[in-house]
């Protein structure tokens, strides 16, 4: 790659439109993401969040506009893009043990057998569950569960990873520990990530950039603001959560949610 290319946004989003019959879902949207930024997505019910990352996927086509990606429109699914969703439980296959759920990833990769028990067992041991590769996913908590997603998404080495409020279901303590394990996962590989989520602090925490979208946008555009996260890294869940910065931000992502309820 070449440092232009480096240099070069990885994600471009491009007056992007989508409607749903009558319905104009997402008008006019249009933004960027460099490569390994972390970028979340905050707003209303029914502004287009989840449907942010249909479209990165190519699994749904822009009424109007482009979605990009190294400056090629996106057609269609690539084996380097991965989903984390919020229902593990739906997206974990019950009969497979942990080890199982991961080597599914290494499957449709085509990975040799021979070499699918090692890089499992590291896999495993990123996300902490070395010591429970046996286990099915229904003896496992929540949190655990959202573990092995997460590691199968690994598995596939993806250069984006798409998380849709994949720590809403989970209770606060465990919820903090996810967020802090998948920033580490996410700078040790460089991955880029759009993250969505109705937490506001959990998008500041996390976040280089919080992209804030407006419901029904009619003749607007769907991105309402946007805001730069200068916070260092890496985040603490305290020292972080009382920096001034982060009070500001927050302030300014509630008063837009609630401006646009």
């Amino acid at each position: 790659m070449t440092p232009a290319q480096a240099d070069a946004p990885l994600i471009v989003f491009d007056q992007v439109a989508l409607d749903f019959g009558a319905v104009r879902v997402i008008n006019r949207l249009s933004f960027s993401m460099r490569r390994g930024e972390f970028v979340c997505v905050i707003g209303p019910s029914g502004c287009g969040k989840t449907t942010l990352l249909r479209l990165l996927t190519g699994l749904v086509k822009p009424s109007a506009g482009e979605v990009r990606r190294n400056g090629t429109p996106i057609t269609g699914p690539a084996h380097d893009v991965a989903i984390v969703f919020q229902d593990y439980a739906k997206a974990l296959l019950p009969w497979r043990t942990v080890a199982g759920n991961v080597s599914l990833a290494l499957e449709a990769a085509h990975v040799a057998k021979s070499e699918r028990a090692d890089r499992i067992r590291q896999l495993l041991a990123k996300v902490g569950l070395a010591q429970h590769a046996g286990k099915y996913p229904s003896q496992m908590s929540g949190g655990m569960q959202q573990r092995l997603q997460i590691a199968r998404c690994l598995a596939q080495e993806p250069a984006v990873l798409l998380m849709d409020e994949p720590f809403g279901a989970l209770d606060a303590m465990t919820r903090q520990t996810l967020q802090d394990e998948m920033l580490q996962l996410v700078q040790e590989s460089g991955t880029t990530v759009l993250f969505i989520t109705h937490d506001l602090e959990e998008a500041i925490y996390l976040g280089d950039t919080v992209l804030a979208l407006r419901a029904a946008p009619g003749e607007r555009g769907s991105l309402a603001q946007t805001f730069e996260v200068n916070l260092p890294r890496p985040r603490d869940q305290l020292s972080t959560r009382e920096e001034p910065e982060f009070l500001r931000l927050r302030r300014a992502a509630f008063d837009h949610v609630k401006d646009t309820h």
